[in-house]
């Protein structure tokens, strides 16, 4: 499956918008969900992905989960921001608590997923 072109937004400073979740499933945090990386699939990472037109970054955070991990759940609070400077990127990080998880998702043919302690 091909993914459809991205149109892609940037902030006031230049900076390309991106979201992502830490998806957690239980109360006290300790464990994190992360996929493998498209690029490099030895890679575990933080699903996530770039902020659309009009669609706000807790949006862009749970549609990229969604697309990704194949998880739904709620946004439980905001981590804030991290800036890429090399690759010239923001990236606003919220905590996901995972309700479910999906058989059945966009990028479960090219994507592992694994819950890890931390």
């Amino acid at each position: 499956m091909v993914k459809e072109k991205q149109i892609r937004t940037y902030d006031q400073d230049g900076f390309r918008r991106r979201a992502a979740c830490l998806c957690v499933h239980d109360p006290d945090e300790s464990e994190i969900m992360l996929v493998t990386s498209t690029r490099a699939p030895e890679y575990w990472i933080v699903p996530g992905g770039g902020v659309e037109p009009n669609e706000d970054p807790t949006q862009a955070a749970i549609r990229e989960t969604v697309e990704e991990a194949g998880v739904k759940g709620v946004v439980k609070r905001s981590l804030g921001d991290i800036e890429n400077q090399q690759r010239k990127h923001r990236t606003s990080v919220f905590v996901l608590e995972v309700h479910e998880e999906l058989e059945d998702y966009e990028d479960s043919k090219s994507r592992k997923r694994r819950w890890f302690p931390h």
